[in-house]
């Protein structure tokens, strides 16, 4: 059995009077991602890990910011692709560790329901996907509540040759 880990980073600035889209699920909040998708920073960050694992580039060189085609794009396709590409190496996720840096809101009420989201698209269960949310502190430009900022690792295992 092959062994994959990727990592994957991403980062948006935040804006008043925007959604704020993570790990899939709207979440309530007065500001959101100003991004050229739906901005969701988490699963971007998901993105880059799954296909870092599988050294296919990153989700810019896949799903351009540049591209008509993605502009206000839901982030649940561009996972969905991004899965797509993984079995098609003949790779399945073996587990994915999430973690958000936002200052407000707090995340913990949806957690489970990211947890779900993100297992479902990814064809795994929910016990296979770690979503974990903290605070700076109030320090950097995650503290001042101008930006969110995300780390994602992805384990990927190598299909069972079909015989």
């Amino acid at each position: 059995m092959d062994i994959r880990i990727g990592n994957g980073y991403d980062v948006h600035a935040l804006a008043d009077g925007l959604p704020l889209w993570l790990g899939g699920i709207r979440i309530e909040s007065r500001k959101g991602c100003i991004a050229h998708s739906d901005g969701d920073v988490a699963i971007h960050a998901l993105c880059d890990a799954l296909l870092g694992a599988l050294a296919l580039g990153d989700i810019g060189k896949h799903f351009p910011d540049t591209s008509d085609e993605f502009r206000g794009i839901d982030s649940k396709v561009l996972l969905s692709r991004t899965m797509g590409l993984v079995s098609s190496a003949g790779y399945r996720v073996g587990n994915v560790d999430i973690t958000i840096a936002l200052q407000r809101p707090k995340l913990a009420p949806y957690i489970p329901l990211m947890r779900e989201t993100l297992a479902g698209l990814m064809n795994v269960p929910a016990g296979s996907v770690s979503v974990k949310a903290t605070t700076t502190e109030r320090l950097g430009f995650v503290g001042r509540e101008e930006g969110c900022e995300v780390y994602a690792s992805a384990l990927l295992l190598s299909l069972p040759d079909e015989e």
